[in-house]
């Protein structure tokens, strides 16, 4: 399941992708147009902003913006920020790979072979979709 910190940093993304201005938004007016608590919408901007994806201002006219386009910020980047791993097991990772500890053989082990065939999947649709294609 989707964490709220991942959901919430998708719409504060998302928010910040729709200004046609691009000029910094507080944080305040995030959080009021997507209901989004202020506390926690600032740990998970400034998490962003850590990991290069946001700048932010100071002072007056201050508040984040987006650091790139829209268009070159794919879903795997954002995903991988805010959840962490995208396999649901750690022994289909690619990068947060490690051997199950119940598992004597993964290539016998049917969830195995699910879990690929899920990462796969999901790791083809966010490769493929960007900030900009959900801010539309």
């Amino acid at each position: 399941m989707l964490s709220k910190k991942t959901k919430y940093g998708i719409k504060a993304l998302v928010h910040l992708a729709k200004q046609e201005d691009k000029v910094p938004v507080q944080i305040s007016e995030i959080s009021k147009a997507e209901n989004i608590s202020q506390k926690f919408l600032e740990s998970i901007l400034l998490g962003l902003r850590k990991h290069g994806i946001l700048g932010s201002k100071k002072g007056k006219g201050g508040g984040y913006y987006l650091l790139k386009d829209p268009k070159e910020i794919p879903m795997t980047t954002v995903m991988r920020l805010l959840e962490g791993p995208i396999a649901m097991v750690p022994c289909v990772s690619l990068n947060f790979y490690e051997k199950c500890a119940d598992c004597p053989d993964e290539n016998a082990c049917a969830v195995h072979k699910l879990m690929l065939e899920v990462r796969d999947s999901t790791l083809e649709i966010f490769r493929n979709t960007t900030l900009a294609d959900i801010s539309n």
